[in-house]
């Protein structure tokens, strides 16, 4: 439960989330829902989630589309190694509600592909983005290396890594002068195992007109020890 002006009627509203476990309170619980309580009208709406089943569900109040009016950030865990995440964003600004953001939506405009190159390294792109990012595995070890690499460096064989669907959502206020939140999603690069882990795609987000934007769109590597 969070408490927040969310319709900007000048009243704080209630915001749940009602779920079932099947265990102990707060590990897994499906029919999760989400129900906003008006705090002027006492009237209830309620919002039925297409994906309502997860681990540790949370809301978190912020205003992400720059309308002087907290937004309603709902999340859950999937489970799995994978580390896979659900999240939506509502608005209720005058009692309606708006969907501004969606993870399966995310995860169907933001994807990437990744692959072993000569020389070591990996190309991380995405067609659909017109954008690329090299990183260098070759600080990896000989055990890892010679896996897929020749004496050379030449690939012994076309190798694929991958990127995952969206795994973390962060609001963030980048300012510091404004009441606002973009977003900071995270995806993870893998290579041919999913406990492979090369390092992140990190896309900052920030809402713009009708929808959120690519603000600045990196990829993020592990540091290694200094010889």
């Amino acid at each position: 439960m969070k408490m927040g002006d969310v319709n900007g009627d000048g009243m704080l509203d209630t915001v749940y989330l009602y779920g079932q476990f099947d265990g102990p309170p707060g590990v897994y619980a499906d029919n999760i829902t989400l129900v906003i309580h008006e705090g002027r009208s006492t009237k209830s709406t309620t919002v039925h989630l297409k994906n309502d089943a997860g681990y540790n569900p949370r809301l978190f109040l912020g205003d992400f589309n720059k309308d002087g009016v907290p937004d309603i950030m709902v999340s859950m865990d999937t489970g799995g190694s994978g580390g896979y995440r659900i999240f939506y964003i509502y608005s209720f600004k005058s009692d309606r509600l708006q969907e501004l953001f969606n993870s399966d939506h995310y995860d169907e405009k933001y994807e990437f592909e990744a692959h072993y190159e000569d020389y070591y390294k990996v190309r991380v792109e995405s067609s659909q983005l017109n954008v690329s990012f090299i990183i260098d595995i070759g600080d990896r070890g000989f055990d890892y290396l010679s896996q897929f690499y020749d004496g050379n460096g030449i690939l012994k064989n076309p190798v694929q890594g991958g990127v995952l669907g969206i795994g973390g959502l962060f609001p963030i206020n980048t300012t510091n002068t404004n009441n606002y939140f973009d977003i900071l999603a995270l995806q993870r690069i893998i290579g041919p195992t999913n406990s492979d882990t090369l390092g992140y795609v990190e896309n900052l987000l920030t809402w713009q007109d009708v929808e959120f934007i690519s603000n600045r769109l990196t990829v993020s590597v592990f540091g290694v020890n200094m010889k």
